[in-house]
């Protein structure tokens, strides 16, 4: 079996996929000459993140492939149901970059509150002529303990965020298109645990009214989940996250609301426009801003190759 890791997989995954008999190219494919280079080097198992599609010509058009896996949870770049309809596997790795997406969470959310964002920009250029004055005008930060922290979405990701949140002593509501609860385990380095049974809502309006963090953790949509319906019922001095993908909060409005005070910031992992945000974005000081990082971690990435490896080993049996 031979396996094109075309956006790269971690050293462990490779351990793993080689100590079992499995072939892995190390070539790093250009979109464009996938296909050929699948077709020609006889590739049974195409891995991707975010940076290769695997849309139906490919699929139709290399008849031989019988894996596609994805590092990472969201699939949209791959045609995921057609390539099933083909009988081909599709894989992907839903739980172990939770952590590290839920871990940036947290570190725009402090960075944030604490207006660490804007000082980091701010001290290399003006630190030795006007630190009393940045330090008065970044005075009004919070704590995030005792504040109410919502999340939108409640999966593998969602659940993390909420365990993290609850650990800073953090109150938490989870919205959710349909109502449901969920036993989350808090594990502590003693070897103790605690366990918090948590039941998300789908009213959007008594979720937004109270809420002073919010942090969107869902799949890609086809409409915004934040638009200006949202905004206007939300608390003000309000705090957002987005981590989970361009297209669920609408950056524009988004601006708008930043502007009226309605918002007191916000942070963007995931962009509209990616890989080249709009400038107005980048540029805007109440914004924290990060080139799509969630996953993006050493543990994270030793974490995904090892998962898509296991599955590729379990599927080969079958074979």
């Amino acid at each position: 079996m031979r396996v094109l890791a075309n956006d790269g997989i971690s050293k462990a995954g490779e351990i793993a996929l080689k100590e079992a008999g499995i072939e892995l190219l190390d070539n790093r494919v250009a979109q464009d000459h996938v296909i050929n280079f699948i077709n020609e080097n006889n590739v049974d198992v195409l891995l991707v993140r975010s940076a290769t599609k695997v849309r139906q010509d490919l699929i139709d058009a290399c008849p031989n492939l019988k894996i596609i896996g994805r590092g990472g949870i969201g699939m949209d770049n791959i045609d995921v149901e057609y390539a099933i309809e083909k009988g081909l596997y599709v894989i992907n790795t839903p739980n172990a970059s939770s952590k590290s997406v839920a871990e940036l969470v947290f570190a725009h959310f402090f960075s944030l509150a604490r207006f660490l964002h804007e000082s980091n920009r701010l001290m290399p250029l003006e630190g030795d002529t006007h630190f009393n004055a940045m330090k008065k005008s970044f005075s009004k930060a919070y704590e995030l303990s005792g504040k109410t922290l919502g999340v939108i979405g409640f999966g593998s990701i969602g659940q993390e965020v909420v365990k993290m949140g609850i650990s800073l002593g953090m109150k938490v509501k989870v919205l959710t298109r349909k109502p449901r609860t969920q036993v989350l385990t808090l594990d502590f380095f003693d070897g103790q645990t605690l366990k918090f049974e948590i039941t998300s809502t789908n009213d959007t309006d008594e979720f937004l009214k109270d809420t002073e963090f919010i942090s969107i953790n869902t799949p890609q949509t086809d409409e915004y989940i934040i638009d200006t319906p949202q905004f206007e019922k939300m608390k003000d001095d309000v705090f957002i996250v987005n981590t989970a993908r361009g297209g669920v909060i609408n950056e524009v409005t988004l601006l708008d609301f930043i502007e009226s005070g309605k918002v007191a910031g916000a942070a963007l992992d995931v962009f509209e426009n990616e890989p080249a945000p709009e400038l107005i974005l980048l540029m805007n000081p109440n914004l924290s801003l990060t080139p799509h990082l969630g996953g993006n971690t050493v543990d994270a990435q030793e974490k995904i190759g090892i998962e898509l490896a296991k599955q590729i080993i379990e599927i080969k049996k079958k074979l």
